[in-house]
């Protein structure tokens, strides 16, 4: 038993054809190979999401759940707490993540858990120590600040989710999958995969 747990997330309702579940398999690939006895945990939130939140659907740890709560997102919020490591594969879909994405970082925010209230405002940071990394894959480029600004509401949203709760995400990012760059975007990506640092 390896003493590392990588949590490998996909989130793209493309299947095979999709950028960001390539990537993100290519930095399991790099980080498995890096260390044999990783225990990879995997998650397809396309083929097997989550439901949208409610209080009945949280997990036994959310206050909202009432300590009853939902047997599948407690799982989610367990296995992310256990994980060392992090991989989302996490398209960009009308300038945002996917609600099944969306609908999971639901399970893993829970006051108590992942951060706490107390009279002075949130105390954030309780999952401080994991490493997180996000391929993401838009079909635009958001090079242009002015535009990211105004367009960008996956990568600025997740790099906030993730360092409320202590960490501070790495991206590879794949731009212009529906912008006539497709192969080049996907072909730099696979690269920065296979360099990625294994610690």
């Amino acid at each position: 038993m390896s003493s590392k747990t990588l949590l490998h997330l996909d989130s793209s309702i493309l299947g095979g054809h999709s950028v960001s579940r390539q990537v993100s398999a290519a930095i399991v690939a790099r980080l498995a190979a890096a260390d044999p006895s990783l225990n990879v945990v995997y998650r397809d939130l396309a083929a097997d999401p989550l439901p949208h939140a409610t209080p009945a659907s949280m997990p036994a740890d959310h206050p909202l759940s009432g300590g009853k709560g939902d047997a599948a997102s407690q799982q989610a919020l367990d296995d992310f707490l256990a994980a060392d490591i992090v991989v989302v594969g996490a398209p960009m879909y009308n300038f945002s993540i996917p609600t099944q994405l969306r609908a999971w970082i639901d399970r893993i925010l829970v006051p108590g858990k992942t951060f706490a209230y107390r009279a002075d405002g949130a105390v954030t940071g309780l999952a401080a120590g994991k490493r997180v990394i996000v391929a993401l894959a838009r079909g635009g480029n958001y090079a242009d600040p002015a535009f990211a600004a105004v367009a960008e509401h996956a990568e600025t949203y997740l790099r906030w989710v993730f360092g409320f709760v202590g960490i501070e995400p790495e991206f590879i990012v794949a731009d212009g999958i529906a912008a006539g760059r497709r192969e080049a975007a996907l072909e730099g990506a696979l690269r920065s995969a296979g360099e990625l640092k294994a610690a």
